[in-house]
C-alpha cells in the first residue's frame, strides 16, 4: 500500500500494549509512517477490552491501532527474537512502553539495539520517564492523572470526591508528545545519521495539562481546587444551564462580556460592582453563576446559540459522543472516517486532527487481525517463505 502524508518512508516498530505506545504509533502512522505492531501471541491486551465488539473484534482495539501492519510473534523462541532484531535492524524508530527493565531482559534495550541501528531512534514511553525515584513504578492513567494534580482540579467543587478527566488524557497526551519527540528526533536523524533515545511518562503528559494552575500556584503558594466547568482566570467562562439543557459561553474579556449582557438582556449588570471587572467577576464568580442562570434559563439552548452567533460571541453547545461524532463540523474535518476492516467489515474511526496542506494524513488500513501481517513483513525483512512457514509451524510466529 503506498504510504502518503509527511512521515512516508519512516519505519517504525511498534513494542507497545494498550493505549499510550498505541497512540504514539497511529500518529505517526496517520502522517504515513509505516508502522509494524509487533503483538504477542495472545494479542494486545486491548483485544480484550470488550464490550463492545464489532463482528467478534474489539472496538478499543480497533480504535487505536488503525492504520498499522501487523506481525505476532512469541519472544521466548530464538527464532522469533532473531526476527524481530532483523526488522530492527531496518528500522527508523522502536515504540516501547513496558516497565523499566523488561526490554533489556529480552536483549531489546536501547544500549543493545544502538549497536546493531546507530541511526534507531528509541522512543519509550512509561509511568514516570526511565529517571527519578519512581523510575520503576509502572503506568497506568489513573495513577498518573492522581499525582500530576490533574485531580485535583477536575469535578464541581471544593468538598467533593476526586474526579478524573472523563478521557485518560494521560495516557493519550504522552502518546502524542511521544510522536512529537520521535518527529523531532527523526529530522535530526535524517541531517546527522544518528538516533537518540525519546523518554517520555504518562505523570509528564498530566503535569503539562495543569499550565494555568501551576502558573497561579507559582505566583500565589496556594493550589487551585476543582471549579466545575469555570476557567480559573477569568469569566464567565463555563457551563451554563438554560431552559432544556445546556450551553457553554465564553464572555471573559470586558468587550464580550459587555455585548453578552447585551444579548441576555441584562444590561443593568454592568452597574453592578461585584460584576464591574474580570477580577471582580472573579471575586465573586458563584453569586455570578447564579445570576446568570435567571436569565440563560428563560430560552432554550438553539435560541440562545442563534444571538450568540449574530452578536459574535464564543458558545457552544455541551454534545454527548454520538452527536459530537454527528457534528457537522467533525464531519467537514474528516474528523468521523470510515475504513475497510478484514473481520468487521466497514467501520468508523477517529480522522487524523492535524491537516497538511502539501502531505496530508489519511486513515487507509483498519487495525490488523491478530499476526495478519506476519508473512508480508517477514517476507520484506529477507526470509523465504518455507523460513516463514517453519517458524509458524513450531509457534515463533502466528499468523
Amino acid at each position: 500500500m503506498t504510504q502518503h502524508g509527511p512521515l512516508a518512508g519512516m519505519k517504525v516498530i511498534e513494542l507497545a500494549h494498550i493505549m499510550a505506545g498505541p497512540v504514539c504509533g497511529l500518529m505517526l502512522a496517520d502522517m504515513g509512517a509505516d508502522v509494524i505492531k509487533v503483538e504477542k501471541p495472545d494479542g494486545d491486551d486491548s483485544r480484550r477490552f470488550v464490550p463492545p465488539q464489532i463482528e467478534g473484534e474489539s472496538a478499543a482495539y480497533m480504535m487505536m491501532n488503525r492504520n498499522k501492519r501487523g506481525i505476532a510473534l512469541n519472544l521466548k523462541d530464538p527464532q522469533a527474537k532473531e526476527a524481530l532484531h532483523r526488522l530492527l535492524e531496518s528500522a527508523d524508530v522502536v515504540i516501547e512502553n513496558y516497565r523499566m527493565g523488561t526490554m533489556e531482559r529480552l536483549g531489546l534495550g536501547y544500549d543493545s539495539l544502538r549497536k546493531i541501528n546507530p541511526r534507531l531512534i528509541y522512543c519509550e514511553i512509561s509511568g514516570f520517564g526511565r529517571t527519578g525515584p519512581y523510575a520503576q513504578r509502572g503506568g497506568f492513567d489513573l495513577i498518573a492523572q492522581g499525582m500530576s494534580g490533574l485531580m485535583s482540579i477536575t469535578g464541581e467543587g471544593p468538598g467533593r470526591p476526586p474526579v478524573k478527566t472523563g478521557a485518560p488524557v494521560s495516557d493519550i497526551t504522552a502518546g502524542i508528545l511521544a510522536a512529537m519527540g520521535v518527529s523531532a528526533a527523526y529530522a535530526r536523524a535524517l541531517q546527522t545519521g544518528l538516533g537518540q533515545k525519546v523518554d517520555t511518562s504518562l505523570f509528564e503528559a498530566g503535569i503539562t495539562q495543569t499550565y494555568w494552575q501551576s502558573a497561579i500556584a507559582f505566583a500565589t503558594g496556594v493550589a487551585p481546587g476543582p471549579m466545575g466547568s469555570a476557567h480559573p482566570l477569568n469569566g464567565p467562562y463555563q457551563a451554563f444551564q438554560t431552559a432544556d439543557g445546556w450551553i457553554n459561553i465564553g464572555a471573559a474579556n470586558q468587550r464580550n462580556w459587555l455585548r453578552f449582557l447585551e444579548v441576555i438582556g441584562a444590561p443593568e449588570l454592568n452597574d453592578d460592582p461585584r460584576f464591574a471587572s474580570n477580577y471582580d467577576r472573579m471575586q465573586h464568580l458563584e453569586v455570578l453563576a447564579e445570576v446568570l442562570t435567571t436569565y440563560l434559563r428563560k430560552q432554550p439552548t438553539a435560541v440562545w446559540l442563534e444571538r450568540m452567533e449574530a452578536a459574535g460571541l464564543p458558545a457552544g453547545p455541551v454534545l454527548d459522543i454520538l452527536q459530537m461524532h454527528a457534528d457537522p463540523q467533525a464531519q467537514a474535518r474528516e474528523m468521523i472516517v470510515d475504513v475497510a476492516h478484514p473481520v468487521a467489515g466497514q467501520v468508523k474511526t477517529l480522522g487524523h486532527p492535524i491537516k497538511f496542506s502539501d502531505t496530508p494524513a489519511a486513515i487507509t488500513r483498519a487495525a490488523p487481525t491478530l499476526g495478519q501481517h506476519s508473512r508480508e513483513v517477514l517476507l520484506e525483512a529477507g526470509y523465504q517463505a518455507d523460513e516463514i512457514a517453519q517458524m509458524i509451524a513450531s509457534g515463533a510466529v502466528i499468523e
